[in-house]
């Protein structure tokens, strides 16, 4: 009897500790579902004067001679404070914004977000700061992020890009636009040209002998298929579109950038070129950090970064979460291999 009270208790226990942990799981995943509820899209915006001006205090404080010199500081940072307060906001403003582009442009749908909220506020003369990092990608997508762009200078405000990594092919069809581009010695900027690849498993399914019918109205309805036989007519016709979105790269490029115009054959090959050569061939206009070019403008400028945060469920959160697990997990086999003594 004694035994089986015990064997009777040892079972209830496990199974109120699998109900407990049911329940507790339940009401996270019903907390989380909540919190995604209400946290929707927003739009983030932080005084970037604001942090520069702390982290210039900081530095003071922490070399001061003594504590003298500490306190005299500490008063004189209250009192420019208190006057900042009672000043009216009236002077020049810089808006950063940043676009990290893919493949699909994907990211253009943010950055029209960020373009609209910053209009109902910034005055005429105001300048934004573009930090792009894109090595390109999708005709429409990247047609449409130079498109937002143009916004800003439609309402009179000055638009400067930093590229302090790449802008190459639609990144620096985003780029153009500016009316300065300034970049990094070593980032990768141009490839002005177009692209485009796809797969043929026709001979592979002839062998298997499998027949893809593919029907069609209008002569260049489909010019080249993955599954169908391709002639050289669907070839000739691809080309042709192809050069035909080249061709408008570079007009796009010699109206946002006159000076190129002469140079335009030069540059539109297709080539990229590191920033200190992009200069010389007049695809960027100064050797410049971002981080440096902002340091310089917040001595005369409130700097005001805005940043559009979408709203993320857990698919999306998890999906981010393995992209960025796979892209660290390449990047150290890239490491390895670069380390013959490692």
């Amino acid at each position: 009897m004694v035994e089986f009270l015990y064997e009777y208790g040892l079972f209830a226990a496990k199974t109120l500790t699998w109900v407990l942990a049911i329940a507790l799981l339940a009401a996270l995943i019903a907390g989380v579902a909540a919190k995604q509820k209400q946290a929707g899209d927003r739009l983030e915006v932080e005084d970037l004067s604001g942090r520069l001006r702390q982290q210039k205090q900081r530095l003071q404080l922490a070399t001061a001679a003594n504590d003298a010199e500490r306190k005299a500081l500490k008063q004189s940072f209250k009192a420019a404070a208190k006057a900042e307060k009672k000043a009216p906001s009236l002077g020049a403003r810089l808006y950063v914004l940043d676009f990290k582009g893919s493949m699909d442009a994907r990211e253009v749908g943010g950055l029209s977000q960020e373009i609209t909220a910053l209009l109902q506020l910034a005055r005429e003369g105001d300048e934004v700061l573009l930090r792009l990092e894109s090595g390109g990608g999708v005709v429409h997508g990247y047609g449409l992020g130079a498109a937002e762009l143009a916004r800003l200078k439609a309402h009179g405000l000055h638009l400067t890009v930093a590229v302090d990594k790449v802008a190459a092919s639609g990144g620096y069809m985003m780029a153009c636009v500016a009316e300065h581009i300034i970049a990094a010695p070593f980032a990768i900027v141009g490839s002005i040209g177009v692209v485009a690849q796809l797969p043929n498993f026709n001979k592979f399914l002839r062998k298997k002998d499998i027949d893809v019918e593919l029907h069609t109205a209008g002569e260049y309805k489909r010019t080249l298929t993955l599954f169908g036989e391709n002639d050289d007519h669907g070839r000739a016709k691809f080309k042709e579109e192809l050069e035909v979105i080249h061709r408008r790269f570079k007009d796009f490029i010699a109206e946002n950038r006159p000076a190129l115009a002469l140079a335009l054959e030069q540059v539109a090959t297709g080539e990229h070129w590191l920033a200190a050569d992009a200069r010389t061939l007049g695809l960027v206009d100064e050797l410049q950090t971002s981080s440096d070019y902002l340091l310089a403008q917040s001595a005369d400028k409130r700097i005001i970064q805005l940043r559009y945060k979408p709203k993320q469920g857990l698919k999306e959160r998890l999906g981010k979460a393995a992209e960025a697990g796979i892209g660290r997990a390449l990047m150290k086999l890239y490491e390895a291999g670069q380390r013959p003594f490692g």
